[in-house]
């Protein structure tokens, strides 16, 4: 339950947590919070969440506090051990790690304020591998297109989401 692992996380300081959504006694959010209240007491302690349903208002809220080592995948993603290790390696070096599924349905939550109607399929395609945590040459393989037009497709990105571009 979401106490014990807390307790566990208190005493053996982990690198990372692999922390189920739903746990005991509710069943509801219990990991959830669980995985906010370790992000919060032990930063540097990356956390992989996982969820047997699509819920991308949990994704948002994890998201909202500090998304970088911090992973959430659909459990039936997780059938590939390579997945999940992927994840655990990407969240411990401080990249944030979503489900290509939540990506794609947080995009298309749009309001219709929302800056993303700014862009372009192409873009929102972009958009989403980025969200994933792929790399240009990772994105223009899966595109295939060229690496110079997903560099071209991210500056408009961050120009109509009004973004400034950081390392």
């Amino acid at each position: 339950d979401a106490s014990a692992l807390l307790e566990l996380v208190d005493r053996h300081r982990p690198d990372a947590a692999i922390v189920d959504i739903r746990m005991p006694p509710t069943h509801t959010d219990e990991g959830l919070v669980a995985a906010r209240r370790i992000r919060v007491r032990y930063p540097s302690t990356a956390v992989v969440v996982l969820s047997q349903y699509l819920e991308p208002r949990y994704a948002q809220r994890l998201l909202a506090d500090q998304p970088a080592g911090l992973g959430y995948l659909l459990k039936e993603r997780v059938t590939d051990i390579a997945v999940l290790v992927d994840a655990l390696r990407r969240v411990g070096e401080g990249e944030c790690v979503l489900d290509p599924t939540i990506v794609a349905r947080l995009l298309k939550r749009q309001r219709p304020d929302s800056p993303i109607t700014r862009l372009s399929e192409r873009e929102r395609e972009v958009l989403a591998l980025m969200a994933e945590g792929r790399s240009n040459l990772a994105i223009a393989t899966e595109l295939g297109i060229s690496e110079r037009t997903v560099e071209a497709a991210c500056a408009q990105v961050f120009r109509k989401l009004d973004l400034e571009p950081s390392p």
